[in-house]
């Protein structure tokens, strides 16, 4: 059955041209199975604009996207205004698909405004969002898992460098801790080139991970999503950089290349599938999610967690644009069955303020214990 779909892209966020890439893809794919898209772009500045021509990419070069009209997402759907600022219109949504790298809206921001505008989202939710953004949360959370990671140091000064019994030896890589796209991580190999990396970096973000560089290193990913009560995986994809890591260069702009499924021994597969499984359902998941593993040495870590993956891994767990729209049916089935479900539920309702005056709170010391 045709639903109408909000997907919203782009955001406040180094990584909204990406963005714009994933969400017109998807809106492409969405609108072409038969939902009725409703295009939302986030720009870097915070406007949203809301237009069916937004799905054309086209239409964000020279900042094009400025000349469609300005909405808000609220009240289960979108309302679109006027170049006066009125109102023109509202939609009503069925469901909606976060499509935003990065920032605010891959952080959990997003999720939020869905739930309070009290439609149905087949993205990660605001919990699993806001923790997976931050690169160091994500190594509390997988160590109280029990999931393996590499050694690291957590820094949020450049004076905190100077203290080598928190460091991992060299090589490390220094990494913005809630950048993605490979923006601001750098391979060092001395205190000087560490010095200028976290410099650097805290440019770009409030923090910075510094991580031991795992040697012969492979960067493995995995897929999943949920659906029907089962948690469905990809296969292990390869991703080969260009260099010591992988680049923005290489995952945006042809530097790297991948091999899928990825030429790793049965077992190493099986066991990366099983790791991402539990961490996803441990967690309580929801959305297409991306895994990000490195072997090294004999031993499986889980680097990051991506819960809006790039091009949202249409890749890995499709054959092609066509076969992608069942996946991405298959989220917003879920979504709306969550939402269904969640809506079953009682909101408590005490009477207090019945019995309380409003002299009774002006000035006045009150417990709320």
């Amino acid at each position: 059955m045709s639903k109408n779909i909000i997907v919203v892209f782009g955001g406040v966020s180094n990584e909204n041209e990406v963005s714009v890439i994933t969400g017109t893809m998807a809106a492409n794919i969405l609108k072409n199975g038969g939902h009725t898209v409703i295009p939302v772009y986030i720009a870097q500045d915070g406007a949203t604009y809301c237009s069916p021509e937004l799905a054309d990419v086209n239409n964000f070069k020279s900042d094009n996207f400025r000349t469609f009209p300005k909405a808000a997402i609220a009240n289960g759907g979108v309302y679109i205004f006027n170049r006066k600022g009125r109102m023109k219109k509202f939609i009503k949504a069925d469901a909606a698909l976060n499509c935003c790298h990065g920032g605010t809206g891959e952080g959990g921001a997003v999720s939020g405004l869905f739930q309070v505008a009290d439609i149905p989202l087949a993205s990660a939710g605001i919990f699993e969002s806001s923790l997976f953004m931050d690169k160091y949360l994500t190594k509390l959370i997988l160590s109280a898992l029990g999931v393996k990671t590499a050694e690291y140091a957590y820094i949020k000064s450049l004076e905190e460098v100077d203290c080598p019994h928190n460091m991992p030896q060299f090589p490390l890589i220094v990494k913005p801790v809630t950048l993605g796209s490979s923006i601001g991580i750098e391979k060092v190999n001395d205190l000087k080139q560490l010095q200028s990396a976290v410099q650097t970096a805290l440019i770009y973000d409030s923090a910075v991970i510094v991580e031991k560089y795992l040697e012969n290193r492979r960067e493995i990913n995995c897929a999943a999503y949920f659906y029907s009560g089962d948690v469905v995986t990809s296969e292990c994809e390869e991703a080969i950089s260009g260099g010591d890591i992988l680049s923005f260069e290489d995952k945006y702009q042809g530097g790297g290349k991948s091999v899928l499924p990825a030429e790793i021994p049965a077992e190493t597969a099986k066991l990366i599938k099983d790791t991402t499984r539990k961490v996803y359902s441990d967690l309580n998941m929801r959305g297409i999610v991306r895994f990000d593993y490195i072997l090294s040495g004999g031993e499986i870590y889980l680097s990051e967690v991506n819960t809006v993956p790039g091009s949202l891994s249409y890749y890995l767990l499709s054959s092609g644009f066509k076969d992608f729209f069942a996946v991405l049916n298959a989220v917003i089935e879920q979504a709306v069955d969550d939402f269904k479900l969640k809506k079953t539920k009682k909101l408590l309702h005490t009477g207090i303020l019945e019995n309380i005056s409003a002299h009774s709170l002006k000035g006045s010391k009150h417990s709320s214990n």
